[in-house]
């Protein structure tokens, strides 16, 4: 069991440890909770993976930098 608090937010980009049949490792967050909807960067193909096996496999977090406020 992770005891990591990782900050994960929807528009995040996760760089992960195993490339996509695609050829690219970084998928973009689309839905956060028990279960993680990513879209491939590459081809566009979304999936959903379960917190734990995201956190797995990830290698880092490029964060999405908050909108400008007008």
């Amino acid at each position: 069991m992770r005891c990591l608090d990782l900050d994960i937010s929807v528009g995040d980009v996760l760089v992960m440890k195993k490339n996509h049949p695609c050829g690219d490792n970084r998928f973009l967050v689309l839905r956060v909770g028990m279960d993680f909807k990513m879209r491939c960067m590459g081809c566009g193909h979304e999936i959903m993976i379960p917190r734990s096996k995201a956190e797995k496999g990830m290698r880092k977090i490029e964060k999405n930098p908050p909108a400008a406020q007008s």
